[in-house]
């Protein structure tokens, strides 16, 4: 037993003695630094995550779309437009007993929105193009005869009326201006005769003008499905309330691909208003030119038109920003503002003026028919008789505004045209876009410049 606790003893002091010699020959601490690389968090993308009941009761309720849905399904309607068309078989004059030609129906179909408990109707202007009847079905599958009250071609709006002796469930207007790029909302239509059809999207773009496509360029871009059928359907709000006309879709297949587009609610509304007070629409204009080499943000003043006894207060160069505290950073923005718009209207214009911003309080004038030479871009004006005792002649048309700078001939007056004496504007324009696509290269246009001296311009 001594022996075991001696060796017991020996092996303690052994280790005592390791120990201490350690501590005197490696005095100095030795720290190990161990660094992990950060790890990467996946999300599913089609996974949202709960952070606390509040913040999803909030999420939910800002994209529930239950109460804008039910109160709009109701008032858009199902529009059948049937046109009778003539076709001409040149074999029934031969062989038949006919004159060769032969009658038939071509049915159309799209949709509309109710705007008034009394039965008016917007949809678009191709839903019911020459249409010789139109009918009206609404979601409760009652049908009903129309009445075309008019129509605005250029703006793809018309309006239609029906009596159902009984008051309607209708869509309200909104401020289209109001909508804000992100926004949710709804396009309420008819597509492929599927009624009462709901999809939901985003405002994806305001403003936008569409490639080939002169005549409205003021679109409501979104991509909320929209197909064949939905034509003049309605796009609204969370609210429940219209904010565009679903006009057109942009596909290479003819089926929905990612956008459609819609005419703002403030156009339609204006369209609607012009249509029942004067029965067509009128146009007005701020009384200029735009200067198309401009590509930064706003829309720059190429020329001003001065009408006789009126001030005006733009001036050419002046960079339009804003128009009643609506932001302007491109022509189809400035374009949808004054289509909203009526002649006589006050607007307030903020202009970028070398620099210093003003606001000038402009009255708008009504649109005038423009007569255009398209081959050169020339707009041409008849001569009033006071201009043709200042300018010393007898006939002549005056060239408006050119569109090309390198050649401007504003103010210049065309006198003859081949030899051949012109005095009147819309005749000198067609007359010279004749020539133009005739195969003689050889033509002559007679003109007087700006100081009197006589000029030739071939083409």
């Amino acid at each position: 037993m001594k022996k075991f606790f001696g060796l017991v003893g020996m092996a303690v002091l052994g280790g005592a003695l390791t120990l201490g010699g350690y501590k005197l020959l490696f005095n100095e601490t030795v720290v190990v630094n161990n660094k992990t690389a950060g790890t990467t968090s996946i999300v599913q993308t089609n996974y949202t995550p709960t952070f606390n009941k509040k913040s999803t009761a909030v999420a939910a309720a800002a994209i529930d779309f239950t109460l804008a849905a039910e109160q709009t399904v109701h008032s858009v309607v199902h529009v059948k437009n049937t046109t009778i068309r003539t076709q001409t078989n040149p074999l029934d004059i031969f062989f038949g007993n006919g004159n060769g030609q032969r009658k038939f129906e071509q049915v159309g179909t799209g949709s509309g929105v109710i705007i008034s408990s009394d039965g008016y109707i917007v949809t678009n202007n191709h839903v019911i193009d020459n249409a010789n009847d139109i009918q009206i079905t609404l979601n409760n599958q009652k049908k009903f005869k129309a009445e075309l009250i008019g129509t605005d071609a250029n703006n793809d709006i018309a309006l239609l009326k029906i009596d159902a002796d009984m008051e309607l469930p209708f869509t309200p207007f909104a401020n289209s201006d109001n909508i804000k790029i992100g926004e949710w909302v709804l396009a309420v239509g008819n597509p492929y005769n599927l009624t009462s059809t709901v999809t939901a999207g985003i405002v994806s773009a305001k403003g936008r003008d569409l490639e080939g496509n002169r005549n409205i360029e003021s679109f409501i871009q979104t991509d909320a499905a929209v197909n064949p059928g939905n034509s003049g359907g309605a796009l609204v709000n969370t609210r429940g309330e219209l904010v565009g006309i679903n006009t057109a879709i942009s596909s290479k297949t003819g089926s929905f691909i990612g956008y459609s587009f819609a005419v703002p609610s403030n156009i339609a509304k204006k369209i609607v208003d012009d249509l029942l007070e004067f029965g067509v629409v009128q146009e007005a204009i701020l009384g200029i030119a735009i200067d198309t080499d401009y590509t930064e943000e706003g829309v720059k003043v190429g020329k001003v038109f001065y009408e006789e006894g009126k001030k005006m207060e733009l001036k050419e160069g002046d960079i339009i920003k804003s128009i009643n505290n609506v932001k302007i950073s491109k022509f189809s923005e400035l374009k949808g503002q004054l289509t909203s718009k009526r002649p006589g209207d006050n607007i307030n214009v903020t202009i970028d003026r070398d620099g210093d911003l003003l606001t000038k309080n402009i009255v708008l004038t009504k649109k005038v028919k423009q007569i255009i030479a398209k081959t050169f871009g020339w707009q041409l004006k008849d001569l009033t008789p006071k201009e043709k005792k200042k300018r010393n002649v007898i006939k002549g048309v005056k060239i408006e505004y050119t569109a090309d700078k390198r050649n401007d001939l504003s103010g210049y007056i065309i006198t003859k045209i081949n030899g051949e004496e012109v005095d009147n504007a819309e005749k000198a324009a067609q007359l010279i876009d004749n020539l133009s696509n005739s195969n003689y290269r050889n033509n002559l246009i007679e003109l007087i410049s700006l100081t009197g001296d006589k000029e030739r311009f071939r083409f």
